[in-house]
């Protein structure tokens, strides 16, 4: 994958003939040193409708300078983010030749915005850059502060487009600055005139004043019938699953998982409001959730499968560690691996999720509501909220009833499904029922981890019998495997101990007190 670095800067607009001030003194800072000036020529990528630049995401092929090659960035959420900052990963790759595309790795990072959309050029900006790097008294880059002249012109060059000029700042941290720092050369460039400037980026300035403004995300306005507040959950939901798509095209821990609840959310959210949202069109997409579903978690089960054992495998004495136990773990888990990582780059390049994708964004913008969708939503939700209640009560209800064994094991799977739905419905109802159902989710979700705590322990003692089948097939000792499964076990029966406790906390007086 390419190269990537977090970028945090402040951009702000000046005035023709503005220079960069004194910033020797600034707190932190042992040495600022002057670069430049340098020529910086970068040709911005997009769809035809701009649809990257609409999400504030950059895709440009830069010459000149030190880092020219191809850069893209994509805006980070962080706890370090602070009106005026922006926060982006810039993921590089090398420049290459004259290209008649972006390269692959780069595009697929932005398939899931852009789909079956190609990448043209659509902005050529030229910039003369004077810069002052700053550096602590260990030569650490903390800073650098640059001024840009700035000429932009849109691509194709067909005479519509008008050419633009401008004159801007911009302050990047490096790899040992902090926001305190940034703050302080905030102070010094406004104190020379400077001001924040109201575009996101470069490029949605250019984009405006050559005459092709970026479409900017329009906020959704407040939800006020029962299908508004539908919409809301499943359009969060949509948008995680392509925020998240190149995180877990990369790698980054937990994407994976969170990609695979945002599709679980999304299942439930469909099934739970199937008197709101017509299901003629959303079983399919249920359907097709499920099978994106089923590819992102295969792995990360047996990942999870893996750990669990190998944390029980641990906590044994050496004594009761008979025979070559870890090694045989290590060849279980080896091919149970289905390779599913390395698969999914081609699941999401694959037709079928990208028409998933389409599919999702045309119930976003023509919702298929039913005629109860059109009523204030209190009502329908705290109805729906009760079916999904009757579920979970009645998978408890016949767990609680049942003979230790298969039967209950079964029936805590069903609970726990249903729990899980029952958890997502009080997430959706929230803007309807407030804080009330922010905290009955949190209780629906203990419940919820309680009962797959238990499903883990299934999961578990049915894969300690296969490895002591393998290693009594083998002729290696059984006995350790059995350990483990009767540890398992009793860790069983205290998830199961602890059912009625929890759903007490869920069911006070046998009810939901959404209802």
């Amino acid at each position: 994958m390419p190269d990537v670095i977090r970028e945090i800067e402040r951009k702000y607009d000046a005035a023709a003939d503005t220079g960069l001030p004194d910033l020797h003194a600034l707190p932190g800072v042992h040495t600022a040193a002057p670069t430049g000036p340098r020529t910086l020529s970068a040709v911005y990528w997009d769809t035809a409708d701009l649809r990257l630049a609409a999400e504030g995401i950059t895709l440009r092929r830069r010459t000149g300078g030190s880092d020219e090659g191809w850069h893209l960035k994509l805006p980070v959420a962080t706890p370090q983010s602070t009106p005026g900052t922006t926060v982006r990963d810039e993921h590089h790759h090398p420049l290459g030749e004259e290209p008649a595309a972006p390269p692959e790795p780069l595009a697929a990072l932005v398939r899931s915005r852009t789909r079956h959309r190609p990448l043209l050029p659509r902005l050529r900006l030229v910039q003369e850059r004077t810069a002052v790097a700053l550096f602590d008294v260990d030569g650490r880059p903390l800073a650098e502060v640059g001024l840009d002249r700035v000429h932009a012109a849109r691509l194709p060059d067909d005479g519509t487009g008008t050419p633009a000029d401008w004159t801007e700042l911009e302050a990047e941290l490096g790899e040992f600055g902090d926001l305190a720092l940034l703050d302080a050369v905030d102070d010094a460039l406004r104190a020379a005139g400077a001001h924040r400037s109201a575009a996101r980026s470069k490029l949605h300035r250019a984009l405006a004043e050559t005459g092709t403004p970026a479409p900017e995300p329009a906020d959704p306005p407040r939800p006020r019938t029962a299908g508004d507040v539908a919409l809301r959950y499943v359009r969060r939901q949509v948008e995680a699953l392509v925020r998240l798509d190149p995180q877990v095209r990369c790698d980054v821990h937990d994407s994976v998982h969170r990609m695979r609840v945002a599709t679980r959310r999304l299942r439930s959210c469909f099934r739970t409001c199937d008197r709101l949202l017509d299901r003629a069109a959303t079983d399919p997409l249920r359907d097709e959730l499920k099978w994106l579903a089923a590819e992102l978690g295969v792995d990360r089960d047996r990942e999870v499968l893996t750990a669990r054992l190998a944390d029980g495998l641990s906590a044994l004495p050496p004594q009761q560690l008979l025979g070559p136990v870890a090694e045989r773990l290590d060849t279980f888990s080896a091919h149970r691996r289905t390779g599913s990582r390395a698969r999914l780059g081609d699941v999401l390049d694959s037709d079928r999720y990208l028409g998933l994708l389409e599919s999702l964004a045309a119930l976003l913008d023509q919702p298929p509501f039913l005629e109860r969708a059109v009523r204030a939503p209190e009502r329908p939700f705290r109805r729906a909220l009760a079916r999904d209640f009757d579920r979970v009560a009645a998978h408890v209800g016949e767990a609680l009833a049942a003979d230790e064994g298969d039967e209950r094991d079964r029936a805590l799977h069903d609970a726990r499904k249903a729990a899980k739905r029952l958890r997502y419905a009080a997430e959706a109802a929230r803007p309807v029922l407030g804080a009330p159902a922010k905290e009955y989710a949190a209780l629906v979700a203990e419940l919820q981890q309680l009962l797959g705590d238990h499903q883990d322990s299934v999961l578990a003692r049915e894969a300690l019998l296969e490895l002591a089948a393998e290693a009594a097939a083998s002729g290696e000792p059984s006995f350790t495997y059995g350990v483990l499964h009767e540890r398992e076990r009793e860790l069983a029966r205290g998830y199961e101990a602890r059912v009625p406790e929890a759903w007490r906390a869920v069911a006070p007086d046998g009810r939901c007190p959404l209802v």
